[in-house]
Parts: C-alpha cells; sequence; structure tokens
C-alpha cells in the first residue's frame, strides 16, 4: 500500500527534513511505502552530479531575486521548481516491492507517461537520458527525475511542469542538458479537447497512476498525523515514533503535529 500526502506550497528546507525523518522511519519499518506531493516556492537544486557552470546567472543574483539554491544528494544535475510544479518525493522500500533503482525510475517515468498521456499529451523516453519528454519537432522535456536511495530506500523523486513558469528554466542548463528545451502541460495540452487541469488534479492522476504502475493501493492521508499512524507497521507502537518535525512541519495547514 502507498500511503499519499498531498501537502501544496512548502518551502524545500522543509521537505528536505520531513523526507529524511520519513525515510529514516521507513528504514526501520516503522511506517510503510508513502508518497508526498507538494510544490516548492522558487527554488534552484543541484543533484550530486551537478555542475556550478549550469547556473547562468550568480548566487547572489539567485538570491536578489528570491531564488534559495541547494546541493543535494540526489542524482542528476540542476533543476528548477517553481510555482505551477507538481513535486513528488515517494519514500518506498524498493526491497517490499522487488526491484531494483534503475526499473524503479523506468516506473517513475510510466507514471509520468501516463499522466500526460490521460490528458492528450504524448510523451516518450529518450535513452540514455533520465526524465519525459513530449513528443514534437523538438522533444522537450516535461518532467525531471532525479533520486536517492539508501539501504533500498528512495528518497527525492520527480517534477512535473504542469503550469510552471517557464522563463524561469532560462536561469540554468537544465538537467544539464542544453541542446533540448523545457516544457509543460499547459504548453502542450489541447485545450480544445479538454480542460486545463489545477495543480490538485495533476496530483490526482499521477496518485492514481502510482498506484497502477506500482500495483499498490493508493490510501490517501490529510495530515501527517494520518499518515504516521495510517502507515505504522502492524508491529509497530503507534506511540513509539521518535523525533519531533520541525517547526514549519508542525505549522503546515495548521496541523500542530508531532512524529509521536
Amino acid at each position: 500500500m502507498i500511503h499519499l500526502l498531498q501537502l501544496g506550497l512548502t518551502d524545500y528546507q522543509t521537505a528536505l527534513e520531513l523526507q529524511a525523518t520519513l525515510v529514516e522511519l521507513r528504514k526501520q519499518k516503522r511506517i510503510g511505502d508513502a508518497l508526498v506531493l507538494l510544490e516548492h516556492p522558487p527554488v534552484i537544486t543541484l543533484g550530486r552530479n551537478a555542475s556550478e557552470s549550469n547556473l547562468l546567472v550568480s548566487r547572489d543574483t539567485l538570491a536578489a531575486r528570491g531564488i534559495q539554491v541547494f546541493e543535494t544528494n540526489r542524482g542528476g544535475d540542476v533543476t528548477f521548481h517553481g510555482p505551477g510544479q507538481l513535486v513528488g518525493y515517494p519514500i518506498f522500500d524498493l526491497r517490499g516491492l522487488h526491484i531494483g533503482a534503475i526499473e524503479y525510475v523506468r516506473r517513475i517515468e510510466e507514471v509520468l507517461i501516463r499522466t500526460c498521456g490521460d490528458l492528450g499529451i504524448l510523451c516518450q523516453r529518450i535513452p540514455p537520458l533520465t526524465g519525459v519528454w513530449a513528443q514534437s519537432s523538438v522533444p522537450a522535456k516535461i518532467a525531471a527525475i532525479g533520486v536517492h536511495i539508501s539501504r533500498a530506500v528512495t528518497s527525492h523523486g520527480f517534477a512535473l511542469n504542469v503550469s510552471t513558469d517557464l522563463e524561469s528554466f532560462k536561469l540554468i542548463v537544465p538537467c544539464g542538458i542544453s541542446n533540448k528545451p523545457v516544457t509543460s502541460i499547459a504548453q502542450e495540452i489541447d485545450l480544445s479537447a479538454r480542460p486545463m487541469p489545477s495543480l490538485g488534479d495533476a496530483a490526482n492522476m499521477v496518485s492514481t497512476n502510482f498506484g497502477r504502475v506500482f500495483h499498490q493501493q493508493v490510501l490517501w492521508c490529510e495530515s501527517l498525523d494520518v499518515l504516521l499512524r495510517s502507515a505504522a507497521q502492524p508491529e509497530s507502537d503507534p506511540d513509539d515514533i521518535p523525533s519531533a518535525p520541525p517547526e514549519e512541519l508542525r505549522l503546515l495547514h495548521g496541523d500542530d503535529t508531532h512524529l509521536a
């Protein structure tokens, strides 16, 4: 079973701390697999393979524009997150799914390809690159993927451009690939055939396709507290979950919630 938590707009540092907490609990088998869906304020992240030269403006310029920069342990190069982009952080134990790292990434790609297909947008993979590309005369990247796996437990994940301001990608060389553009659902969808989905609509479609591709039931959790209590393994004591989350997490959506 996949336990789904939708957080809405969440700053990147808070999301990192949440992931670290959930990963540790998953390693201890104190929660089950979880999928966190959210969006971030403007932020640029660099993966462990990133080159500083792929930042096309100085960090001071970015800071003056209110754009944070984080160096992370995920795979991949540099990417941008911002409003209108659906970001997903699966916290999965791959041993329980009986798949390896490459198959895991391919399944995430399949989730996003199916989601775009549900909206009438044909997408594809472009080996050996990672991610999802809208099919056109010049393929354009509509979703980026960068993951970290420790002791078979995953973190980080994917970013699907729904209605993202694509101008922000001009601040970087997206994913270190200079010869292919970036696109979004808003750019590719045929509005004469279907309405533009909201970020919530996209989240619902992605979560449905996660269930289909990973062959798991998806259980929606209305808060972090519900996720922890619902996802706890039967052999766990739900009152024996250590560590309080950061203050920002406790106050998300009015929840005064501790990981305890």
